[in-house]
This record gives C-alpha cells, structure tokens and sequence, in this order.
C-alpha cells in the first residue's frame, strides 16, 4: 500500500478499535480475523500506537527468522505487545504461545500479550479454539462499513469496502486494484492455506456467484455449469466462505407450520468485488445491468450485517408459499426485526412480505431503499436510508 494510501486509511477510524484495545486488556490474546487488504495491519499498527509493541510479518523472511526459535524470541518480548500478521502461515507457534501465556499468568503479567492477524475464518479458529480455548478472543475486521467512512453516496456500494479500492482515486483504478485482488487470491493466496484448486474453475465459479448473488444455494445447478460433482461445490461454497469472501445466510426456522426453504442464501460479501467479477465499472454501468437489485441487496445486508453485535443474528424466511423476507435480525429474547431491502425511490412492498411478518411476529418492520428520507409507509413499517439503517444497528451495541 503507498503511503497516501496507508494515512488516508488510517484517517477512518475503525468502529473496533476501542474494543479491541478494552479486550487487550482483559486477554492474553486476541485473534484479528478479516479478509486479506481488509485493514488489519494497519489498524493493528495504530493500536500499537498507544502501548509498547513490536510487529512481526510472517511473509517476511527476516522476521520468519526471528522466529526460527520461537519461544526463545518471544519469551524476551512478554513485556510488550507482540503482533503477529498472517499467523495461520506458522500453527506450530499456537502451543509456543500458550506455554508463554500460561508462564506469564502465574507471574501475574498474562493480559495482552498477543495480538494474533489472519485471513482465514474457520482454518484460524481451529487452530487456535483448541491449543489457546480460555486464553484468546475473536473478533472480525470487515472492509469499510458506511458508518465508518460516513459515505451517504453511492462510493461504498460500487467500489466496495476494501481500503484501496473505496480510496482509489477514480473508478478504474479501483476496478483494476479490485481485478488484481481477485487474480491474487486465485493464483496465489488461495494455495497458502492448502488447496489445490485449479485456479481457472475456482475463477468461474466466483463469477457464476456474483451473477447468482443471494441466490438460494443450489448445489446441482452450480456443478452442472462447471462440470464437477456436488462435493466439489460444497468444497469451494466453503473455501471461499472461510477466506471470509462469501456469506452463506441461513434461513429462519419458525413453528409456523409451514414449509420452509432449507438451503441458505448465497452473497459475495463486498460488493466492489461483485462488480469486478462482472466487469461493471461504474454506477452507470450498474444501473443497466441485471445485477443491480441483487447487487443493491446484498451490498444494504452486508452493511448490516458487519454491524451487527454478537446477541443478534441474520437469517432470511421463505416458505413454498411465497411468504419472504430479505433480512430477519433475530435478538436473544426471541425478539425480531424484519428487513425488505428494494432499489427504489418509491418502495412498494409484496404481499410475500406481509405474509411473512404475520408467520413472525416481528417487533419492528422496514424497508431499506435507495432515498436518503425516512417516513412511515404504514402503521407498522417505516421506509429508511442504508445509511440511517445502520445507524440504528450501530447504536445497538
């Protein structure tokens, strides 16, 4: 990243920062998970900012080698915060790290030590839920949400969030920084964690995703049109959810009585790479294309959804019947929100959503649309921005 482009990402405060710097003290570790190019270096170096820190960068030969004998390097930096970036490259150091913790807690010095970087979800979680379990906690860096960079414009939606494609200076150089990144994971990053996936199909399959988007997974259909087994779908549906690329939001399952779909809905997480994948490079573009709404979709969930606390969890509902909701928010005492998401100035809602929300019993409906006022469609549902949306999800925390 050139450094314009470092201050200018560092200028964006990410809505994290704060607790992850309160978790450092309450943790020996914390584990940064995010897609890679989401920002967590360089959150994790403005954090660094404010305690004695060394970084180490596991991509790096040098600092490798400083890790050639690994307890004896980081038994002399407990003093300190240690970062270490792309930690999944070495799992041997998960049992290092505990022994380390496990000496600094009997000598009452065991809160954080370890500031842990990675951009694989499942893979990192694994390693690390066994060897550290009472020792670490998680959290997720998303790229960019609106609320972060405070964008009441369409510049989140057609970039996406990713730091260099959001603060590109045009948008075709944001779409070819999104291209590299794409051709990046596919041709190399993708190997790193082990699979051999011919990069060509991998990339085949990624696009019939973003033309697919919140689609409702079909397995066979996807096998089909590239020519493998169900298996291999399943396979790559989890490769690219666990690189934290694409979100597989499940459906709600109610004691309605009725017959519910079972499958989840399939989204490319960030809509920038959406776009890339279908080559559409700019909101002229977009607004003639097929995508659009799907596009408009995907991109009002995710904003939510990266805001979400961690006492709410996303669903959708559709029944055989029609009966369906976009985005159910689900809340520990069974409380619920309904979301209709439309690409619209003057939403009209279908009779599925009405069904639907008399199926759930929701404490609050709405319908995120493009305009930028909020009013009241009816009695029960207010009409509300994606910016004004998230507002309201961000105040939940």
């Amino acid at each position: 990243m050139e450094d314009s482009s470092i201050f200018a990402t560092m200028m964006i405060k990410r809505r994290i920062t704060e607790a992850l710097n309160q978790r450092l003290n309450e943790v020996p570790a914390v584990v940064l998970l995010g897609a890679r190019q989401s920002g967590k270096t360089t959150l994790a170096l403005k954090i660094s900012e404010g305690r004695p820190s060394i970084y180490l960068d596991l991509e790096s030969e040098l600092d490798r080698a400083k890790l050639s004998e690994p307890e004896l390097y980081l038994q002399e930096h407990t003093d300190k915060l240690v970062i270490i970036d792309e930690i999944h490259r070495a799992p041997a150091l998960f049992p290092v790290l505990r022994g380390i913790i496990d000496r600094a807690r009997r000598e009452g010095n065991s809160n954080g030590l370890y500031l842990l970087l990675g951009s694989a979800a499942l893979e990192m979680l694994h390693q690390s839920a066994e060897t550290l379990a009472g020792r670490v906690s998680y959290f997720e860096l998303n790229p960019f949400n609106i609320i972060e960079t405070e964008d009441r414009s369409n510049r989140t939606w057609i970039r996406g969030g990713f730091p260099e494609s959001f603060l590109a200076d045009s948008d075709s150089i944001s779409l070819r920084w999104r291209t590299d990144f794409i051709r990046s994971y596919l041709e190399r990053d993708i190997l790193q964690f082990g699979s051999r996936v011919p990069s060509e199909r991998l990339r085949r399959f990624w696009i019939m995703l973003a033309h697919n988007q919140g689609g409702i997974l079909n397995k066979a259909n996807l096998a089909r049109n590239i020519d493998v087994d169900n298996k291999t779908v399943s396979k790559y549906i989890d490769l690219l959810t666990d690189l934290l690329l694409v979100r597989q939001l499940q459906p709600w399952f109610s004691n309605t009585g009725k017959r519910i779909v079972k499958s989840p809905k399939v989204y490319v997480r960030d809509s920038g790479l959406v776009h890339a994948l279908l080559s559409v490079s700019n909101l002229e573009a977009l607004l003639s294309h097929p995508i659009l709404g799907m596009s408009w979709e995907g991109f009002v969930i995710e904003q939510i959804v990266s805001l979400l606390p961690d006492f709410a969890e996303p669903f959708f509902y559709k029944t055989s019947s029609g009966a369906e909701i976009d985005l159910i928010l689900v809340f520990p005492k069974g409380n619920k929100w309904a979301i209709e998401i439309k690409r619209s100035l003057k939403p009209k809602l279908s009779k599925g959503f009405f069904y639907a929300c008399n199926d759930l019993k929701p404490e609050k409906q709405f319908v995120v649309y493009a305009g930028s006022e909020n009013f009241p469609l009816d009695k029960d549902t207010e009409v509300i921005s994606v910016y004004s949306m998230c507002q309201k999800i961000a105040g939940l925390a």
